[in-house]
């Protein structure tokens, strides 16, 4: 993987910081703003989500922003096209997009990924694509350059080591098997999960799905190279949504996503 963005974002040093956002909630230009906003409030690289009728990895939360995301007119194409206007005003952070299978097949693989590389994306997570299916896909983003992110959640060791010898930008790991969302707690075998996988990866690891206090970010942060917050950073967004798109209020309620997630960050 010879992505320079991507690159230089993870050698720093400090913890990564990996929020995701779903394109379109609630509207493309809100999209933009959220992005910088995530940018200027530590953010290391950007998680940008495709909305999709059928999100079979996503809880509640981010299921309902695809759902006001497509009833909004965001299409696969409209997102890839917002990653550019970001660039232009000022996003400098890696931008990884989050997407199905379905979509992408439909779009074309190498259409998606020779697009996705000129509109300055950085890398593809696809969390319904099976390691052993992924040769196509990874042929092509290696082509463009682009990271294709492997997903690695609490199996079994042999395998865990099989997806983290291919893994190439850095490894997401699942905290705990079932949808994203909101949780009270963080698996209490969290930490032999991350031992295994820590021995098995030769790139940075990062931790997702029900990662919604600061105590668990913390928490995640001395197991692993950083965090991934989804669910809890769009339901912000949700909250802020009419605001959002109000010329009057937007700086007000960009703002307190800033905020939110200062405060979900700091140590």
């Amino acid at each position: 993987m010879s992505n320079k963005r991507l690159e230089t974002a993870l050698s720093k040093q400090e913890k990564l910081f990996i929020p995701f956002i779903t394109a379109g909630d609630p509207s493309g230009e809100a999209t933009i703003d959220i992005a910088l906003s995530l940018q200027e409030a530590g953010a290391s690289i950007l998680e940008l989500g495709i909305p999709y009728s059928d999100p079979l990895a996503d809880g509640p939360v981010i299921q309902a922003a695809s759902k006001r995301a497509l009833a909004g007119g965001m299409t696969l194409t409209k997102a890839l096209e917002l990653v550019p206007v970001m660039r232009e005003r000022g996003l400098e952070i890696p931008v990884i997009i989050f997407t199905y299978v379905n979509p992408l097949l439909q779009y074309g693989l190498k259409r998606f990924t020779e697009e996705a590389a000129s509109f300055g994306v950085d890398g593809i997570l696809v969390p319904d694509l099976p390691y052993e299916e992924s040769d196509e896909l990874s042929s092509y983003c290696e082509e463009e350059d682009l990271a294709l992110i492997s997903l690695v959640a609490p199996t079994s060791k042999e395998r865990i080591e099989k997806i983290a010898n291919r893994a190439q930008g850095f490894l997401y790991c699942v905290s705990s098997l079932g949808v994203t969302g909101v949780r009270e707690e963080l698996d209490p075998r969290i930490s032999t999960f991350m031992d295994t996988v820590r021995s098995a990866s030769r790139i940075p690891i990062a931790v997702g799905f029900g990662i919604s206090t600061r105590t668990q970010v913390q928490t995640v942060n001395e197991l692993a190279d950083g965090v991934v917050v989804g669910s809890a950073l769009v339901r912000q967004i949700e909250e802020q949504a009419e605001a959002l798109k109000s010329p009057q209020q937007k700086e007000v309620a960009l703002q307190r996503i800033k905020s939110f997630v200062k405060d979900l960050i700091s140590e």
